[in-house]
């Protein structure tokens, strides 16, 4: 003997109605509604959807059926206003963020400034203006600062404390040096032509150090001198 499903069963005794069979949509008809949805690039209407459809076609059964399929799936089938759409589940969309990274050039004061701090770390805001001959702008170490390639190492031992930079392992790492002493001499320098020929006769090029150690000239940075805008930009974690 062949036992009947139980919808057939109810069917048979009566206890499903027409109106109830019609609500139900065929699966045939979810699928073609799946398919105009995945298929296009902005959010349907019901209107634009029941044009492409079959006449008999129970369209709000339809969506219903699938957006009940689609609801604890990585996608959802969202309403926007009177628009349908899949659209990534809410709990998930964290995945999908895309974080921009903006490449700005350094002026050539900021540049000029990071090869002064490079080659005579440490060095001071006063200091660096002597080696290059002209007055600084507060806004150029602050840009180094937040790329982290230079950071606050501590204060000279002078009238008024200046603070005292040198230059970071982010620093290394992006212009793909193994240790600062791989930074290029006075002779690659002029090789390059960053250096005019026409150079002092007593002009050098000292050697950076790699000492992360206070120089005896120094000062520990005090706890106060990182909430002044000193160190690079801390991001907090999430």
């Amino acid at each position: 003997m062949v036992m009947a499903s139980s919808a057939a069963m109810r069917i048979i005794s009566g206890d499903e109605s027409d109106t109830e069979m019609k609500q139900k949509p065929r699966h045939d008809e979810v699928r073609i509604l799946e398919a105009l949805l995945f298929a296009s690039k902005e959010p349907l209407d019901e209107k634009t959807l029941i044009a492409r459809l079959p006449a008999d076609f129970d369209l709000k059964a339809a969506l219903a059926a699938l957006q009940a399929e689609y609801s604890q799936r990585g996608v959802n089938l969202a309403k926007l206003g009177n628009k349908w759409a899949f659209r990534t589940a809410g709990d998930l969309s964290w995945l999908l963020t895309r974080e921009a990274v903006e490449t700005r050039k350094l002026s050539r004061a900021a540049i000029e400034t990071l090869a002064v701090i490079a080659y005579h770390q440490p060095v001071t805001r006063a200091e660096i203006e002597d080696i290059r001959g002209v007055t600084m702008s507060k806004g150029t170490i602050d840009v180094l600062l937040e790329t982290s390639w230079i950071k606050p190492r501590g204060r000279r031992k002078v009238p008024g404390r200046p603070i005292t930079y040198g230059t970071t392992e982010a620093f290394i790492s992006h212009f793909g040096l193994e240790e600062l002493g791989d930074l290029p001499g006075l002779e690659e320098l002029k090789g390059s032509g960053l250096l005019d020929g026409r150079l002092p006769p007593n002009f050098s090029v000292p050697m950076p150090s790699d000492d992360p150690a206070l120089h005896d000239d120094e000062d520990p940075l005090e706890p106060g001198d990182l909430d002044y805008g000193l160190a690079p930009r801390v991001t907090p974690e999430e």
